[in-house]
């Protein structure tokens, strides 16, 4: 059986089962087993039993919505890759505009002549501190992880960096710090309890409950955020925090509530859909 036949065959169940993207996790997962990229598919006339079959299992578990980093193990962000799997949140290609801003931000900076000093709070992967290391080497770059696994996830995504990985609560992180740092970038949990049933089986069943539910509007993590931002930010450092799309007025009005912040600014992502939070410690 050739390639062609074994994608298409492949894309049906996949989109049977509900997959978002079945085409193209399909040539993901032969890519993978073939040991070539989806380019490179093209070139690959046929397949062995033995691919048949690992091919065929991985598919089956892509259908019961497994997410497909776990699959293949890594995930890319940005111009970065990353190792994933079980115990650790898949980041998504909308927290990639987050890092961008957070990398412009702390670019100026260095522009000026100033080694920045930029905090990643609630790092999961690592993903937003080492695209941040990875774009600007410049930078001073510090992250946080309150989960073990998790923790460990980063720490190997890290283990080539000079990035300061720190295990621990970001409530308490980084005293050490407190009023130097230039700019606070943050994935915090943000899906409200009350949203269960509506979550995509990949992040409801196989990302960690720490990384996705905050309170009974998503929002309990944001409000501590505003707390440590202000803590560890210099007078005019910023803060980027990244929230669901219907949380646009409610996670802006979080930080304009205390009177703490100026330029408080919604972004939205590549769809036009609300996306993360921008704003600025008043000086």
């Amino acid at each position: 059986m050739n390639s062609r036949r074994l994608l298409a065959e492949a894309h049906e169940q996949l989109a049977d089962a509900g997959v978002a993207s079945p085409e193209h996790d399909a040539a993901e997962l032969l890519a993978f087993v073939l040991g070539t990229t989806r380019g490179g598919l093209v070139l690959c006339d046929g397949v062995t039993p033995e691919h048949r079959s690992a091919f065929a299992d991985l598919v089956a578990r892509r259908a019961r919505r497994e997410p497909l980093q776990h699959l293949t193990g890594t995930a890319t962000f940005r111009y970065v890759e990353l190792a994933v799997g079980p115990g650790v949140f898949v980041p998504r290609p909308e927290t990639e505009l987050l890092a961008g801003w957070a990398i412009e931000q702390a670019g100026d900076i260095a522009g000026s002549g100033r080694q920045p000093v930029v905090v990643d709070l609630c790092t999961g992967s690592g993903a937003m501190a080492l695209a941040i290391w990875d774009e600007l080497p410049e930078a001073d770059v510090h992250a946080v992880e309150l989960s073990d696994d998790a923790y460990t996830w980063a720490a190997g995504n890290l283990a080539n960096t000079d990035v300061d990985l720190r295990p621990g609560d970001m409530a308490d992180a980084f005293e050490d710090l407190d009023g130097t740092v230039d700019v606070v970038v943050c994935n915090p949990p943000y899906i409200p309890l009350e949203a269960f049933q509506s979550v995509a089986p990949e992040a409801r069943d196989f990302d960690p409950s720490l990384a996705l539910w905050s309170g009974q509007d998503g929002l309990d993590a944001t409000r501590l955020l505003e707390k440590v931002g202000a803590r560890l930010l210099r007078p005019g450092g910023v803060l980027g925090a990244e929230h669901a799309d219907v949380q646009g007025d409610s996670a802006q009005a979080v930080f304009a509530a205390t009177g703490r912040w100026s330029d408080v600014r919604d972004n939205e992502d590549l769809a036009g859909r609300s996306r993360y939070v921008t704003v600025r410690l008043a000086r």
